[in-house]
């Protein structure tokens, strides 16, 4: 019994003891797991040298020097260097992308600076195994069949030093954000934003100088950062290209993260000295001063004269073919690009555009650039290639040689007005029947989008107020300020623009007519906007700077009332803004014609004072005008509003005050639309 009893307790002990140990493996076992993944979550190489957990593929290796190159001396290559364990990206059942960063340091080493080696990419990927992917313009990435399929789930940020139209890329020189494709959802020059002016800095990717990149995403708020520099740089403050992305339909559970690399017809070392990754938390910093350097392209004597053996009848080859093409389209560039230029134009050289410069500038005066048509063209947006300044270019017709040379010396006058309620005019160009203005950009546009449009945000009443006050002293530089008097001829709420600030800037100077102080303005042909024409220029055709102030007049009713000057769907009186907003003053309910979507935000008395103004300004007689200097001054409250005039108006005996006859002839046209409603000028 007591043996029976002994050999049941060894049993039990030996139980015993071989449990704990399977605890104490199972324990060592979900230690070793944790601590890998936490490698796999964070990670840092100064250099390559030794390096452990990386798998390379084609070109790719670790040079003695511990430099990771991914493509070498080899042209029409491909390379790639992943870290070899899959990073979990997703921890959610709900599915979200964690946040994550990199940064590393890269280099490009061309063997010829004129000619491109196509480029590298950041990727995440749910493979390692990228053999089928092509070369060249493809980065080793994708191919041409897979190119743009949503099942790839390739992620990347490519350092393209191609220009590749196939991929619709920006230039040979950019960054861009690649999603299951080579075609950039996100492009940018590259380069860096810098922290004094926050202006973009260029850099040359094929310099064979070390920059360093930092790569980040919010996983919260699905910001996704690049950033760019020098080596020698600390990161800047503003990233050069950022972007909001919903990367949880592309990014899956577990992904691997790398770089991949090609070469075309010129081959050139893509070097990465050092890297960092770090996924939930801040990324650890690279040591400069440790990373590995770059290497030399220079070639032995002998190896450069086999290049030239074999690059100089290729170059013959090609020069030979470029020749017969360039032959072939000078014609056809010479009369796309053709002007109308005569001998005295010599005089404006410094405020001529070339064609060519604008054409340029709106990428052939595409669709997309167009910011609207008038009654005399159209405007579009642009920016020059040399400068970088946006402007904006209106094409106008212009069938007429007589008074050109007049005209453009008016036009380069403009230019030179300085007041920070005009639109600057920077100089014109000049086609065959067209005329074509360019003008500094308004990012804000024209007033009346604000005004009239469906869907714009409306403005407050202080912000209409202000822009008022700003169009008056614009007038009042133009009319009496300036070395010269300037007769607008076209002020009209589509005419002021709205810089950054939302000031009120009158531009669109195609009409302006010029003339000393003291002197008489000449006759001219009717030109301007039905609704705002002073009645007195269908008698004389001579404009002033009282014309000018009947349409400032409508200007102000304009904005109060949130109209334009003629609506011919409405009944027949309420058709013309100045009959109904008189005719409601006479009722002693002139306030009633204000905006309704103003509310009950306004100030009464800067609203009755500016209805009241515009219906004196738009006076039938020009005598009975004040000028934009007595405008300006009622405005800011210096001298009141003259009543006796104001009860002239009141007086609905008084023919020569009566509205609808001194605008019969607005009427006739009353049933075309008003962005039409426009005389034909020069």
């Amino acid at each position: 019994m007591e043996e029976e009893y002994n050999l049941q307790t060894i049993v039990k002990q030996k139980t015993m003891t071989n449990f704990c140990k399977m605890l104490l493996n199972i324990s060592i076992w979900a230690l070793h797991v944790k601590l890998t993944f936490s490698a796999n979550e964070d990670f840092s190489y100064n250099g390559f040298k030794g390096a452990t957990n990386l798998s390379f593929d084609s070109l790719a290796a670790v040079t003695p020097d511990g430099l990771l190159s991914l493509t070498n001396n080899t042209t029409h290559g491909k390379g790639h260097a992943f870290f070899s364990v899959p990073i979990q990206f997703k921890k959610s059942l709900a599915g979200n992308i964690i946040s994550f960063s990199t940064l590393f340091v890269f280099a490009i080493v061309p063997e010829y600076r004129t000619f491109s080696s196509d480029g590298l990419a950041f990727v995440l990927s749910p493979s390692k195994d990228l053999s089928n992917a092509w070369g060249e313009s493809y980065l080793g990435l994708l191919n041409k069949t897979n190119d743009g399929k949503p099942s790839n789930h390739i992620f990347a940020v490519e350092f393209d030093t191609a220009l590749n139209p196939s991929h619709e890329d920006i230039n040979d020189n950019h960054v861009g954000i690649d999603i299951n494709s080579l075609l950039s959802n996100y492009s940018t020059p590259a380069g860096f934003r810098s922290d004094d002016d926050g202006q973009l800095k260029n850099l040359s990717l094929k310099s064979g100088e070390p920059m360093q990149v930092w790569i980040d995403y919010n996983g919260q708020n699905m910001q996704f950062n690049v950033t760019l520099s020098p080596l020698w740089m600390p990161k800047p403050k503003t990233a050069l290209l950022s972007a909001t992305i919903n990367l949880s339909s592309i990014i899956l559970d577990y992904m691997y993260v790398g770089f991949s690399a090609s070469t075309g017809m010129a081959y050139a070392y893509q070097c990465i000295l050092g890297w960092s990754f770090k996924t939930d938390g801040k990324i650890p910093e690279l040591n400069i001063s440790s990373l590995p350097p770059l290497p030399r392209t220079t070639t032995p004597s002998k190896d450069k004269s086999k290049d030239i053996s074999i690059w100089l009848p290729l170059s013959l080859s090609v020069l030979v073919l470029m020749a017969v093409a360039a032959a072939r389209m000078i014609m056809v560039r010479k009369k796309k690009f053709s002007e109308l230029r005569e001998d005295w134009e010599l005089d404006f050289a410094l405020h001529r555009f070339s064609y060519k410069q604008l054409y340029k500038a709106t990428r052939g005066f595409k669709h997309e650039y167009l910011l609207g048509v008038g009654g005399f063209g159209r405007v579009y947006r642009g920016v020059l290639q040399d400068t970088k300044v946006e402007v904006a270019i209106k094409r106008v017709c212009h069938e007429s040689r007589q008074g050109v040379r007049e005209f453009v010396a008016e036009i380069v006058s403009l230019g030179q007005l300085q007041h920070r309620n005009l639109v600057p005019l920077l100089g014109y160009c000049r086609r065959e029947g067209e005329l074509i203005l360019v003008y500094e950009y308004m990012p804000n546009k024209s007033l009346d989008k604000f005004l009239f449009s469906d869907g714009e945000s409306t403005l407050s009443w202080s912000q209409r107020f202000w822009i008022i006050k700003g169009v008056a002293s614009g007038l009042l530089y133009l009319h009496e300020d300036w070395e010269r008097v300037v007769i607008h001829r076209d002020v009209k709420a589509s005419n002021v623009l709205l810089d950054g600030d939302m000031n009120g800037r009158l531009g669109d100077f195609g009409l302006a007519r010029l003339y000393d102080h003291g002197g008489v303005p000449q006759t001219t042909h009717l030109a301007g906007t039905v609704g705002y024409l002073a009645p007195e220029l269908s008698r004389t055709c001579r404009v002033t700077t009282s014309s000018d102030v009947f349409a400032f007049g409508v200007f102000l009713l304009e904005v109060a009332c949130g109209r334009r000057p003629i609506e011919p769907e409405k009944a027949e009186d309420l058709q013309v803004l100045i009959d109904w907003v008189l005719a409601n003053w006479r009722k002693g309910t002139i306030m009633e014609t204000r905006d309704e979507r103003l509310g009950e935000e306004y100030v009464a008395e800067e609203l009755e004072l500016v209805l009241k103004l515009g219906l004196l300004c738009s006076h039938p007689l020009p005598t009975a005008r004040p000028s934009m200097r007595q405008v300006t001054q009622i405005l800011h409250g210096s001298i009141p509003l003259p009543d006796f005039l104001l009860n002239q108006l009141n007086t609905k005996d008084s023919a020569f005050v009566k509205y609808e006859g001194s605008n019969a002839y607005v009427m006739s046209f009353t049933s075309m639309s008003s962005d039409s409603l426009v005389f034909s000028g020069r």
